[in-house]
């Protein structure tokens, strides 16, 4: 029986690693494109070093391959950059891998990452609801334009949205997170709390893995956000990650904490980095709850409890 064909794009990234070595033990022929080198060695032999700007290189790999599905993760994802050309990789790539594609004559469906931030501090009204607040977030949301505005793509796709992921292959912010409680040097702000949807990386690969095999009709030309479909109340998480390790966490005042975060916004003001601003406060306080009840309907049973992604985490840090 002839093997699936998957190929990734952006699969030396957290999320790619994941997916990637997910379709191996599902015994599917792989190719992850990337410019970076896998983080997992074992899957070198699976990498091709293309960037996905370079339009005739990009075709030549993708023609070559022949996939029959294709997750497109391959982005820029950090909040540096000033202008829109720095997140170039998340326009002119997504042109590039779509005009690619186009000339595939086995691809049957597509899922294209995006980023909650193309719709920042409330949940949109529909899909082509967005309200971006920096450069990252327009950056995601020309993206996803380009693929809805095409209407002579003649494969299945499907958008995706993933919210606050984390898990073993993971990098900043959450791998500081479970370092600081892991060290000693993380605390409760008072009694102050917030509640957020975050996920469990094996969780989003299950929920990634169910729209590629969901029935057309259900899932075409839409938008899916990813995660987990409880919210997360950080204080709660800190707290089960610290018992997993045998450890308590302390309280801080949080008077003391709105202090430390008033002198970090002045040192940056002289370009001096401090762990605390009045930023990071506030994002460390305030519910950000995504409704992913679209997603549940697809995926409802998702495979790990919290406590469960957390023991695997940690003996992924462990072994790191």
């Amino acid at each position: 029986m002839k093997r699936l064909k998957i190929l990734i794009t952006g699969a030396s990234g957290f999320i790619g690693t994941n997916l990637l070595q997910f379709f191996l033990d599902k015994r599917y022929e792989v190719l992850n494109i990337d410019f970076n080198p896998p983080q997992n060695k074992a899957h070198l032999k699976y990498w091709s070093n293309v960037d996905i700007t370079k339009y005739e290189i990009l075709e030549k790999c993708i023609l070559e391959f022949g996939a029959d599905y294709v997750v497109h993760l391959a982005a820029r994802t950090d909040l540096d950059g000033k202008i829109i050309e720095d997140y170039n990789a998340n326009i002119i790539g997504v042109q590039n891998i779509l005009d690619s594609l186009k000339k595939s004559k086995k691809i049957k469906r597509v899922i294209f990452a995006s980023s909650q931030l193309v719709c920042s501090g409330r949940m949109p009204m529909n899909d082509n609801d967005y309200n971006t607040v920096n450069v990252y977030g327009e950056s995601k949301k020309q993206g996803e334009l380009i693929i809805k505005n095409d209407h002579e793509i003649p494969f299945e796709w499907v958008i995706v949205r993933p919210t606050s992921i984390w898990g073993p292959w993971f990098r900043e912010p959450y791998h500081r997170f479970f370092n600081m409680i892991i060290n000693k040097r993380y605390f409760h702000f008072g009694n102050k709390s917030c509640s957020k949807t975050y996920g469990y990386i094996k969780n989003i690969i299950y929920q990634l893995d169910t729209i590629l095999e969901t029935p057309n009709n259900k899932i075409q030309g839409k938008v899916f956000y990813l995660g987990e479909y409880e919210p997360t109340n950080i204080y709660n998480w800190a707290n089960e990650i610290a018992s997993e390790l045998k450890i308590s966490i302390k309280v801080i005042p949080f008077s003391l904490i709105k202090l430390a975060a008033f002198v970090g916004d002045l040192l940056i003001t002289i370009g001096i980095k401090f762990p605390m601003t009045s930023f990071r406060l506030k994002n460390m306080t305030t519910d950000n709850i995504i409704d992913l009840s679209k997603t549940k309907e697809i995926a409802p049973n998702l495979p790990y409890s919290r406590i469960q992604g957390i023991r695997e985490t940690l003996k992924w840090l462990k072994i790191k």
